[in-house]
């Protein structure tokens, strides 16, 4: 965008949407991405959209100027997503946040994208139902499908690419459209749900969504389980899951990770690798599921599996692991904590993780691991400081290894976090000419390179 475009896109959307668009310079940087070594980079200004009406209007001043577009829910994305690397305006879709319909018969709910999972929780508390996507922050659920987020739950629930029946999204021109009906399978067509599901706002903007929404099992139990090494716990969850156990949740936090978490959560468990694990279902089948994975637990020598269904035992159990960024975080005042993810097929788990362990003790960074291991997917969380650039290009490395490692392994350089900025460099390496597809997509949905420019893969800016 030229300087005279700027000046015209900002001075349109002022007159437009008067004290919903800002140029404020806090909230700008608010807008843009904080969660990594990445660069704060701002939009021109920030418009906080109330209806799908003022995101078509949006979209269409924004196709007039030339002017890039970067979707926002909350701003909890980690791999600079909401990043405005070439300017442009931002899109807050937060103040969109309406449960539009629960259909309980159905078991699906809409909902407007600002609607976060808990709110959308706090809607079904009375209908016996629950959305089980979790993936730690309290996320928008659009951007969630424009991540394709999981989180703890995926193991049995699946990932946001499996909850999502349909959406509604305004393209790069400015048209309506919607990807599918409510119904839970289709043959019409392209499957232009699954399309837009993970690109992170580069192929248009999500003004809703339908969901498949889950009955509140009957038991819920779950427990923490301490292993002498993390390669035990690891071959742990592949024996669970190869036994075809429905686990619901199946977390790693190494030893470290658990001393942050007793420090920063006052908890007092034995500071070694630990598996948080939750079943759901009958009393009887719980107690079932219960009992083969404490037997299989103890052939990897853990200590006993203690477990519980008091609800309010589990909710500090879970509240300690969605804290556990911010635990380990605090391991190392001043330093920046960076989260990375990966994820590999279930067999290679135990051995990725293991080399990765090595790695971070071999360089001498502060670093945790923990994941979502039951469908092969783990982090780590590096704390750098930032004004050491040494100490940041050791950490670059670290995260690259991991990438290829995984890669290597027939898995993913990311299971969970995205492409964004980040990770671009991986995605080549990981799926060849199939990024020529992407590409090709990318040009014929939105021509003028105006939504989200510079995500999953760098493009030139069209004038």
């Amino acid at each position: 965008m030229s300087g005279s475009e700027h000046l015209a896109a900002v001075a349109a959307f002022q007159a437009r949407f008067g004290e919903l668009f800002t140029t404020n310079a806090t909230l700008r940087a608010q807008h843009a991405n904080t969660q990594t070594w990445l660069p704060n980079q701002p939009a021109e200004g920030v418009l906080f959209a109330t209806d799908k009406q003022m995101v078509i209007d949006a979209v269409k001043l924004c196709q007039q100027y030339r002017c890039p577009i970067i979707p926002f829910g909350t701003g909890t994305s980690l791999e600079g997503q909401v990043n405005a690397p070439q300017g442009g305006i931002c899109i807050d879709v937060s103040r969109m946040d309406k449960v539009l319909a629960i259909h309980s018969e159905d078991l699906t709910a809409v909902v407007q994208p600002g609607v976060t999972r808990e709110a959308l929780n706090q809607a079904l508390r009375h209908t016996g139902l629950f959305f089980p996507i979790d993936p730690g922050a309290n996320a928008s659920l659009g951007g969630m499908a424009s991540t394709r987020a999981s989180g703890t739950n995926a193991v049995r629930y699946g990932t946001m690419k499996d909850v999502v029946l349909s959406l509604e999204v305004v393209t790069a021109q400015g048209e309506l459209i919607r990807t599918a009906s409510r119904a839970k399978k289709s043959a019409a067509g392209y499957d232009l749900t699954r399309l837009f599901v993970g690109s992170e706002g580069t192929l248009g903007l999500i003004t809703e969504l339908s969901l498949k929404v889950f009955a509140r099992p009957e038991v819920v139990a779950g427990g923490v389980c301490a292993f002498p090494t993390v390669l035990d716990a690891c071959n742990a969850v592949i024996v669970t899951i190869q036994s075809g156990i429905p686990v619901s949740r199946i977390e790693l936090l190494d030893a470290l990770q658990i001393q942050a978490c007793n420090r920063y959560s006052k908890l007092n468990m034995a500071e070694q690798p630990t598996l948080f694990v939750e079943f759901h279902g009958s009393e009887a089948g719980v107690a079932e599921q219960v009992a083969m994975f404490a037997s299989i637990a103890a052939e990897f020598g853990a200590n006993e599996f203690k477990w519980s269904s008091d609800q309010q035992e589990l909710g500090q159990l879970w509240k300690a692991r969605h804290n556990a960024f911010f635990a380990a975080q605090a391991l190392r005042p001043g330093a920046r904590a960076y989260s990375s993810d990966a994820c590999v097929p279930i067999s290679r788990l135990a051995e990725c993780v293991e080399a990765t362990r090595q790695d971070l003790e071999a360089s001498g960074m502060v670093a945790t691991i923990l994941g979502h291991v039951g469908d092969g997917n783990f982090h780590i969380i590096l704390l750098v400081d930032l004004d050491d650039p040494v100490e940041v290009a050791k950490a670059e490395g670290i995260v690259s290894r991991i990438s290829q490692r995984a890669i290597a392994m027939d898995g993913t350089c990311t299971g969970e976090h995205g492409i964004g900025q980040g990770k671009q460099a991986y995605l080549l390496e990981e799926l060849g000419g199939a990024v020529a597809v992407m590409r090709t997509i990318k040009q014929a949905l939105d021509p003028l390179n105006l939504l989200n420019p510079g995500k999953i893969f760098s493009e030139r800016a069209c004038s």
